[in-house]
């Protein structure tokens, strides 16, 4: 299932990161162990954040997904199942035969 990973990083932890040189490498590697489809990062709230897309086959994926955000950055993190335009064009034709 394609997910919708939030992840905020606190700007105290996220300057630090930075200082040290830590954040880029973080986020890389993390990116490269989810093979994420897409990832953007933004402000929201405060807080750098990555919007990041990838595939979980099973929620036990959950954990080394975030981990690496949790533990190296103190980061807030949310996860969400998401669609592309195909797959929302073939819920909906599912959903109009279940009326």
């Amino acid at each position: 299932m394609r997910v919708l990973m939030k992840v905020q990083v606190p700007t105290e932890a996220g300057n630090a990161a930075i200082k040290d040189g830590s954040l880029p490498q973080i986020v890389g590697k993390a990116l490269d162990a989810l093979k994420a489809e897409a990832a953007y990062f933004t402000s929201e709230e405060g807080m750098r954040t990555a919007l990041i897309f990838f595939d979980m086959a099973d929620s036990s994926e959950i954990p080394p997904a975030a981990e690496p955000f949790f533990m190296g950055l103190g980061a807030k993190i949310t996860f969400a199942p998401v669609m592309n335009a195909d797959e929302m064009r073939a819920g909906v034709g599912k959903a109009m035969e279940a009326i």
